[in-house]
């Protein structure tokens, strides 16, 4: 899933931003339906009114055609009561995090290093995987619920494109750290045990 948004954001020149906004200003639909192209989904992209949200009659008829990198394997979508076409491949967005404003953020704008931030995680609750909706994020607020069907933790995809299963262990100031792209942060010490 990180290589899909860093090839985003070599045609782009950024990222996708988390939420496509309308002209009046009303979320429309997920970063997931920007990156099709990059999932090997282009015709499903075309398939969309890209001018109308998630859930317009139209764009709710392609909800069965989600693709298999946004979906849990069988057995653990039934294990979590997944409803169909819901994924939890999302993101943090807000301040610092990976994903911040109504434009999507460049390379540059990681600081803290593509290897020490969180760019997708699988974890929170599931969501059809069109809607724009993912993990808020605010340094000053608890963190967001990080359940998962894993039982050892959640796995994340970084920024320099590694995958990697977090632990429940981790220290809530690690976690932290992980989320934020330019906090200048220290990660504890139990990231080096990942």
């Amino acid at each position: 899933m990180t290589l899909a948004l860093w090839n985003y954001h070599d045609t782009h020149g950024r990222l996708p931003p988390a939420v496509v906004y309308g002209e009046s200003g009303q979320p429309l639909y997920s970063w997931r339906v920007l990156i099709l192209p990059f999932v090997e989904r282009e015709e499903l992209l075309n398939e969309f009114h890209l001018d109308e949200p998630w859930d317009s009659p139209h764009n709710l008829t392609l909800l069965p055609k989600m693709p298999g990198s946004y979906a849990l394997r069988p057995h653990r979508a039934r294990k979590m009561k997944m409803p169909p076409y819901h994924t939890i491949m999302h993101v943090f967005v807000g301040r610092n995090a990976a994903f911040e404003g109504k434009e999507g953020l460049r390379r540059e704008d990681f600081t803290d290093g593509l290897s020490n931030t969180i760019l997708v995680i699988e974890a929170g609750e599931p969501v059809p995987w069109t809607k724009p909706d993912d993990l808020h994020y605010d340094p000053d607020e608890p963190l967001p619920d990080l359940r998962c069907p894993f039982r050892e933790g959640f796995r994340v995809g970084l920024g320099d494109g590694s995958m990697r299963t977090i632990y429940y262990r981790i220290s809530e100031m690690t976690l932290r750290a992980a989320i934020t792209r330019n906090g200048g942060e220290r990660l504890g010490r139990e990231w080096q045990d990942y």
